[in-house]
């Protein structure tokens, strides 16, 4: 992994960690508060995103970010969920 690569998911790590305390926060706030820069912090959020651990949606200049809820797996009558 080259040190790009480190940076990004040790953001994503951070971030992960912020929303698990928070619920939700502003791209801004989480910025702010990780101390991360926009490109940094925007690379993360894309691979959050793209692996379906986080929830986005715009406002204005920003986005609101939350954690992804997991989807509930269907179980067929008489059978329990794993």
């Amino acid at each position: 992994m080259n040190p790009l690569q480190e940076t990004i998911q040790t953001a994503a790590a951070r971030i992960m960690e912020y929303l698990a305390e928070n619920k939700t926060a502003s791209s801004w706030k989480l910025k702010i508060n990780i101390r991360l820069s926009s490109s940094v912090l925007y690379m993360a959020l894309g691979v959050l995103y793209a692996e379906g651990k986080i929830k986005l949606e715009a406002d204005e200049l920003n986005y609101n970010v939350s954690l992804a809820q997991p989807q509930a797996q269907e179980t067929a009558p008489g059978q329990q969920a794993a």
